[in-house]
């Protein structure tokens, strides 16, 4: 009988390794884009397997919305039925736990069971922070650290000085920066520049894209003022404002800048959550 050397037994485990960890390392690689981005996925993983299967526990797949995949539970008919199961879980947005015979269900020749988990991959929401004030900058701050895609907005030449918050910076003009940043289902909008003028401006240029939420901080003759002059200057509609959340922030009695920002931060993460 044909024995392998101890060299080419250590040969053949390296290789093993490390393609067990590129392929791990793409993975995971592949699962951040998909929270930094709009795709819609689902992530289907092997929770445990009894008798013959084609993959073991741990084993992963990531199903796309347009069906093509990434990775592997084991390919032919197990693959194409949690490929349509995944697809299913997309459109509830709802994880799921599901389990097939291999040969009763999907008339596989292996004699198994396997259990997997299918959780829909959770997109990062963006926040778009108008203003670089005391606030904008003690915004950015805390959300960046609870997990949010943050841009700042300002177009005041030191409006970034001494601020060293790892998110993007945007020095110019709303209006332009407006057009160039990107608008989705994910999107959140805080409005608190140094010149109610501006907030007019952005809170109109804002409500016409898309968004998932849009808030603008102010007094509540702030609010009245701003919604009197954006409808009867006919820049926005009455439908569009009663969508926007003025004043923004909980109710907690904030005072100093530091607190109205974890006020208006409390309502990001309620609304991320719902």
């Amino acid at each position: 009988m044909f024995k392998l050397s101890k060299k080419l037994k250590f040969f053949i485990i390296f290789v093993s390794i490390q393609y067990v960890n590129s392929t791990l390392k793409d993975l995971y690689n592949t699962l951040i884009n998909i929270e930094n981005s709009n795709q819609k996925a689902v992530l289907c993983t092997v929770v445990s397997s009894k008798g013959s299967t084609p993959r073991k526990m741990g084993s992963k797949m990531i199903v796309f919305e347009n069906e093509t995949i990434f990775g592997s539970i084991g390919g032919g008919a197990l693959e194409k039925k949690i490929t349509e199961q995944a697809i299913e879980v997309l459109k509830t947005k709802k994880p799921q736990l599901v389990s097939h015979n291999l040969v009763k269900d999907l008339e596989m020749c292996c004699g198994g069971t396997v259990e997997l988990f299918l959780e829909p991959i959770m997109n990062k929401k963006k926040v778009h922070i108008f203003g670089a004030g005391h606030i904008g900058k003690s915004l950015a701050k805390f959300a960046v650290e609870l997990d949010f895609l943050v841009t700042l907005i300002d177009d005041r030449i030191d409006a970034f000085e001494n601020f060293d918050i790892e998110c993007c910076k945007i020095n110019e003009h709303h209006s332009l920066a407006i057009e160039k940043l990107n608008f989705d289902e994910n999107t959140f909008c805080v409005i608190l520049t140094h010149d109610h003028a501006y907030d007019r401006e952005i809170l109109a240029l804002c409500a016409k894209k898309k968004n998932a939420y849009i808030g603008m901080v102010g007094s509540e003759r702030k609010v009245e003022i701003a919604k009197k002059t954006l409808l009867s200057s006919n820049l926005i509609t009455q439908t569009e404002i009663e969508n926007v959340d003025m004043p923004i922030g909980k109710k907690i009695k904030a005072i100093t800048p530091e607190e109205i920002a974890i006020s208006i931060l409390a309502k990001l993460i309620e609304q991320r959550n719902e």
